[in-house]
């Protein structure tokens, strides 16, 4: 009994010590991170490390699988459990939709073991709630920069995704630049409103700059 005390205090000890939040599974909904690549590129992922895959001249990455987050209706967990990484070959097959290694990890650890499954799992809902998010053609891959209300990229996204409702998305900017579209799920993948957490963040903006991709 005594040994069995003391690894419950040790494994305590490191869940502190990693900065563990929120037990696995359990969450209300899921909120899709779709971030503009072209704006990253033209920002702080220019001198990141692993930007080479997403940044690289030609490769005309448009909206990017940021991220998978399980979310609560207000608040979110993360770093919920310390478990296997995914491998080499589950990451390279992931580079399509969430172009550089150190994102998927870090999404894995800091989102994914939320989620309740292992990391093949967590990242192949990933990938299908990307591929349900229909983005309208004239935004997927502009070569020139795009000048738009946010009320106005924001309704042709819902538009496109029909008949989902206009409170599962959420525009959001980096001073006059598009930086990223979030999209709220329920556990199935379906869409859902938001929690009070995921909000517009453009609303000060008459027009917005969509950066072209490279």
């Amino acid at each position: 009994m005594r040994r069995f005390s003391i690894l419950l205090l040790a494994l305590a000890a490191l869940c502190a010590a990693r900065g563990l939040k929120g037990k696995p599974g359990r969450f209300d909904y899921y909120v899709l991170s779709l971030s503009w690549s072209p704006q990253y590129c033209a920002g702080e992922g220019a001198n990141k490390g692993g930007s080479q895959i997403q940044c690289a001249p030609g490769k005309r990455f448009g909206f990017i699988a940021h991220g998978l987050w399980p979310q609560y209706e207000k608040d979110w967990p993360e770093f919920c459990a310390v478990g296997p990484e995914p491998d080499r070959i589950l990451v390279d097959k992931m580079l399509d939709i969430m172009p550089a290694h150190g994102l998927i990890r870090h999404e894995w650890r800091k989102h994914g073991t939320c989620d309740g499954g292992n990391a093949r799992q967590y990242l192949d809902r990933v990938r299908r709630a990307y591929q349900q998010v229909r983005i309208p053609d004239e935004y997927k891959q502009p070569l020139k920069h795009v000048n738009i209300r946010p009320e106005v990229l924001k309704q042709k996204i819902v538009q496109a995704n029909s008949p989902a409702p206009a409170s599962s998305f959420a525009v959001l900017c980096d001073g006059r630049f598009l930086d990223e579209v979030r999209v709220c799920l329920d556990k199935d993948l379906r869409f859902r409103a938001c929690g009070r957490d995921v909000r517009d963040t453009c609303r000060g903006n008459a027009e917005i700059i969509m950066q072209p991709v490279r």
